[in-house]
């Protein structure tokens, strides 16, 4: 189990570096209804992401994967392939738009599931990070319960930036408020090299780890 939950704990902390998310989280929380939007921007963001994973790791235990827990060596040059393509391509200048600051949805509380689900689903960043750690956990020798536990992780890991502003606020209210708007500030400007750096850099490992293990 400790095996398994430090091979998919780069591909969580990764997946959780989201900007887009964490922005859209901030926006609804200042909505007058923020607290309940959030909670249901983030219930729907996590069940989109549990499903996801669940499928995965489903569909990789019914064909058979191999019983270690590691990645198939051809996997991994095509998946650090893929994620050195997404971080090239997030890496390219954005197109300068006059600069506005980012406005609460038009919508309520309860259409926020959706717009969470949504979100999650067209994340590529971070569900092309899913995709190998799932298969870490599909190929492991772990069993009911621990092998849905390592899901229920790596869900909670990469759907962080949709849940800790709910958990921060609710703890302390007017310190992470202020957090939450200087952090934005942050991400806002440096996210997108964030993403891109961690993109990259996991990409290039499992090329290198793909690359040793050929053969």
């Amino acid at each position: 189990m400790i095996q398994t939950f430090l091979l998919i704990l780069p591909f969580g902390l990764a997946g959780a570096v989201s900007p887009v998310m964490l922005t859209e989280q901030t926006v609804l929380l200042a909505t007058p209804d923020g607290r309940s939007a959030g909670r249901r921007y983030a219930a729907g963001a996590a069940l989109t992401l549990l499903v996801f994973a669940g499928v995965l790791v489903t569909f990789g235990r019914v064909i058979a994967l191999p019983e270690e827990p590691k990645l198939d060596a051809t996997l991994d040059i095509v998946i650090g392939v893929f994620l050195v393509g997404l971080a090239l391509f997030l890496r390219r200048p954005r197109i300068h738009r006059s600069k506005k600051r980012h406005h609460a949805p038009r919508f309520g509380a309860r259409e926020a599931f959706g717009f969470g689900a949504f979100s999650m689903a067209t994340n590529l960043t971070t569900l092309a990070l899913v995709v190998p750690a799932s298969k870490i956990i599909a190929a492991s020798d772990l069993d009911f319960p621990l092998r849905d536990l390592m899901v229920l992780v790596l869900v909670v890991m990469c759907s962080t930036p949709a849940w800790l502003p709910i958990a921060l606020t609710a703890i302390a209210p007017g310190p992470t408020e202020r957090g939450l708007r200087s952090f934005g500030d942050v991400i806002e400007r440096r996210g997108r090299f964030l993403t891109v750096l961690l993109l990259g850099g996991i990409g290039i490992l499992l090329i290198v780890h793909g690359i040793f293990n050929l053969g």
